[in-house]
């Protein structure tokens, strides 16, 4: 009998027969295994590569499981030795997990810092095996919300018309400080126990799921901690950039499009560290791209998942990205996937989706991006001195840049910028205008926890104090959002406007696949239509002090004469003749109906 090697690590230490991919890769550790001959003991398996690298105590092992592959579990020696021999597990694929769907613009994408929502388990706050405890009183110490928490206010989220959650990563961070956040992971397969344990993750996943929503993973295909297990034993010598010697990214994104950049300007921007407790990957190492991407699809067949947000996604190496997206919607070819490209310049977004016309030169095979050209137009534009949407129709209007402009995540804010109340000036007209924008705009919205309860922040970037808890996710707290306990009366306004917006949302197929028509904004105030089928609705925006009387003769080739309004949000009902009137912050969005369709 094969017993499990205690002095061995295997990653992955699973995987599922039936793949579109019939092989795997298994990096071995242990000491001095790398002149180990391999043996494989189970039916129809065969090893297809056995590599070595610089470093004499790993072993990369590749077996092919060819399409009949049963379920159970193979038997994997090296050498002679019993005591270097493991159990390696093939398991039954759930069943229509290759034809998933994933997250569309029928969805609504709420966003959550697990460790600032709510604290679920307060027994795993404080652990002896993790380098970090618990001090609330910091901003950025950690606060012991986990994976508990938000299984906890399911309710909640479901009430607010969200069908998504995206939770910044919850993988393993055991650095001893700044740990909360999750972007500098060190342990790839392994959520980080005062979060939770990977069983808990899969079981938020199953409570979405019989809610019929769905989970999004951070992913971190850049860098890693550098309390990382890898950094007491480096696979190779060439596994991070700068041979492991911290030399900083310029973050010059757009290095990679110019046609004048040096060479040296996009291997900083590539290559460079963010910091140097983040030390950068080197995916141009084909042991540690194949590292990355198995464990994306591990991911998503154990814990079912929706979706994937990547993270400083052209941050990595242009092919490895290729390859590993390829790789992921040969799995999965309805999954979604959004890269974090922070640029204001649409043409710099665009480059990275597939079948943007002007990079489809290049075999870009990721679906979507997140869009934050957008978000600074509305900010910008609702922010200044003469409040106006002409920014925003503007960026809108290059969206013949991108290959799918509707698989473009939306957002007013999220975990790395300031609270949109704030950035308003906390006006709370021009908030709910923002808030009308991305709930009927084209895109996928994703709102960030607490933007529903008017969370404010500095202006200036301060990670910290953005993302400040929830209120009531903690036992003592006197303020509880999730019950309205002690909610001020704007809080519970604001609450109640983003239930019934997204609510209705869920409702509207013009929404989720219907087309986009938009007019030049006069005096700032914008007028779009979306429309699918004989589904209608009119969206007018006025950001200005002064009311604004609209003439619809203007809209005649989308708004037919004699049309009914009714208000999604209040109900109430108009009918259209030759004007709109909006007063001064007012937004509307009107659903229209022919007149005579009402008489019946």
């Amino acid at each position: 009998m094969v017993v499990q090697a205690a002095n061995l690590k295997v990653e992955p230490a699973n995987w599922w027969v039936g793949m579109h991919n019939p092989n795997v890769q298994l990096m071995v550790h242990g000491d001095n295994i790398a002149n180990k001959a391999v043996q494989v003991v189970y039916p129809n398996v065969s090893i297809a590569a056995v590599e070595k690298t610089d470093n004499p105590n790993y072993l990369f092992i590749t077996l092919i499981l060819p399409p009949d592959t049963q379920p159970g579990t193979l038997k994997i020696k090296l050498g002679d030795d019993e005591n270097q021999a493991f159990d390696f597990p093939l398991l039954p694929r759930r069943a229509n997990s290759a034809t998933r769907q994933g997250f569309t613009a029928a969805d609504a994408v709420y966003l959550i810092t697990p460790d600032r929502f709510a604290n679920g388990n307060p027994q795993n706050d404080a652990l002896p095996e993790m380098n970090e405890g618990l001090n609330r009183s910091d901003s950025n110490g950690r606060h012991g919300g986990d994976i508990e928490g938000i299984l906890a206010h399911l309710d909640y989220i479901q009430a607010l018309g969200m069908t998504q959650v995206w939770s910044t990563p919850v993988l393993e961070n055991n650095a001893p400080k700044y740990s909360y956040h999750g972007y500098a992971i060190t342990d790839f397969y392994r959520v980080d126990p005062r979060m939770g344990s990977n069983a808990q993750y899969r079981q938020l996943s199953q409570a979405l799921s019989k809610r019929g929503m769905g989970l999004i993973m951070d992913v971190v295909l850049n860098h890693i901690g550098d309390k990382h297990w890898w950094m007491d034993d480096m696979p190779a010598r060439d596994w991070l950039h700068f041979n492991g010697t911290f030399s900083p990214t310029h973050h010059q994104r757009q290095a990679m499009v110019d046609p004048h950049a040096s060479a040296w300007d996009k291997r900083q921007f590539n290559d460079g560290w963010f910091v140097p407790m983040m030390p950068d990957l080197n995916q141009s190492n084909p042991l540690l791209a194949t590292y990355l991407t198995q464990n994306a699809i591990w991911w998503i067949e154990y814990a079912n998942l929706s979706g994937l947000r990547v993270d400083t996604y052209s941050y990595s190496d242009k092919d490895f990205l290729v390859n590993w997206t390829q790789a992921i919607m040969a799995e999965y070819p309805q999954l979604n996937i959004v890269g974090e490209e922070w640029s204001t310049q649409p043409a710099i977004v665009a480059q990275w989706q597939q079948g943007s016309p002007a990079f489809s030169d290049y075999p870009i095979a990721t679906p979507g991006m997140i869009d934050f050209p957008t978000r600074d137009a509305l900010l910008n534009g609702l922010s200044a001195e003469q409040p106006s949407f002409d920014p925003l129709y503007q960026t809108l209007g290059l969206d013949f840049l991108y290959g799918n402009s509707a698989n473009l995540l939306i957002f007013p804010d999220n975990h790395d910028t300031p609270r949109v109340f704030s950035t308003l000036n906390e006006d709370i007209a021009k908030w709910k205008l923002a808030m009308m924008w991305l709930a009927t705009s084209r895109g996928i919205p994703q709102l960030y926890y607490g933007t529903e309860l008017l969370f404010t922040s500095p202006k200036e970037r301060n990670d910290g104090l953005v993302r400040k808890d929830f209120p009531g996710g903690w036992a003592n707290d006197t303020v509880n959002g999730f019950t309205g306990k002690g909610l001020s009366q704007e809080q519970e306004s604001a609450l109640t406007f983003i239930q019934s917006l997204f609510r209705w949302r869920k409702t509207s197929n013009a929404i989720a696949q219907g087309t986009l028509i938009h007019f030049a904004p006069e005096q700032g105030a914008y007028v779009y239509f979306r429309q699918a089928g004989n589904e209608l609705l009119m969206v007018a925006l006025n950001p200005t002090d002064a009311e604004q009387r609209l003439v619809l003769e203007k809209y005649k080739e989308i708004l037919p004469a004699g049309m009914q309004a009714t208000d999604v949000l209040t109900g109430k009902r108009q009918t259209l003749t030759d004007h709109l009137t909006l007063s001064a912050g007012q937004g509307l969005i009107l659903q229209l109906t022919p007149i005579k369709t009402l008489a019946h």
